[in-house]
């Protein structure tokens, strides 16, 4: 019998290919896997919530793997403890919960959220984690294109599609631009998201606050279904993963003796 466990963790994505094992690159899941294997003495395998692009960064991200055993809290903490100790510093491992057998990081996920940060003003100790745009923009247009966004469902003219991808319909459940001292924030939480899908809206909301387009414009680029009418994908280093949502039944507590239960 397995037991599956869910790793939270975050990552600074500059270094690295994306989550997903590259042949000739490195990437979050590779090396996550590499270090429990190790630490096993046994193949692991890891399962992600998402694919992030290159360079994306993670605030909150998701794994699974499967364990022949029962990991107590303890041995779950000296876990945690061996995985920081053998990972890179741009991988940090949070915690280690255990979850139903059927659990799973992606399909079970109900939401997640991004967040994309442009800073104002340049700043050295920024630029890895923001994208300087010194531009005049239209917050207020571009938060009025971010309503617009929750009303639709059909991201295709944001994605850049693979083969596999089934469906392009996404649930937008909120969408807004902040302003905080010298960062513009953009935050946006759905069920899913498409492959380059928030990096393309940001790139089409920037023209929209730069006069470029104007709402009509962004009905009918959502309405065209091509990626080519939309605008550009901003820079990957200003974007993160935020937080992602679970239904708190998949997670199971843990008894005094260490045994799982609901």
């Amino acid at each position: 019998m397995n037991y599956r466990y869910f790793l939270r963790l975050s990552f600074n994505g500059k270094s690295f290919h994306g989550w997903q094992s590259q042949h000739n690159a490195p990437s979050i899941q590779s090396t996550l896997r590499d270090a429990l294997t190790v630490i096993f003495r046994e193949p692991i395998e890891v399962t992600g919530t998402g694919r992030t692009d290159a360079g994306v960064h993670a605030r909150e991200f998701f794994a699974h793997f499967d364990h022949h055993a029962e990991l107590s809290v303890s041995a779950r903490r000296e876990l945690v403890y061996q995985l920081n100790g053998y990972l890179p510093d741009a991988i940090s491992i949070q915690e280690i919960l255990p979850v139903k057998e059927d659990a799973h990081a992606r399909f079970s996920a109900r939401s997640r959220t991004y967040q994309y940060i442009i800073t104002r003003k340049k700043d050295p100790f920024r630029h890895e984690f923001s994208w300087y745009y010194p531009g005049k923009l239209d917050t207020g247009l571009m938060n009025l294109g971010a309503e617009i966004l929750k009303n639709n469902l059909d991201f295709t003219s944001f994605a850049k599609l693979p083969k596999e991808t089934k469906t392009n319909i996404c649930h937008v459940e909120y969408a807004k631009w902040e302003e905080k001292e010298d960062l513009l924030v953009f935050t946006i939480t759905a069920d899913r998201f498409l492959r380059n899908m928030v990096r393309a809206i940001v790139g089409t909301l920037i023209e929209l606050g730069r006069g470029k387009l104007n709402l009509e414009d962004l009905d009918r680029i959502i309405l065209s279904k091509d990626r080519r009418a939309a605008g550009y994908s901003v820079p990957p280093n200003g974007l993160f993963l935020l937080s992602i949502n679970y239904p708190e039944e998949i997670f199971l507590k843990t008894s005094d003796d260490g045994r799982f239960y609901v």
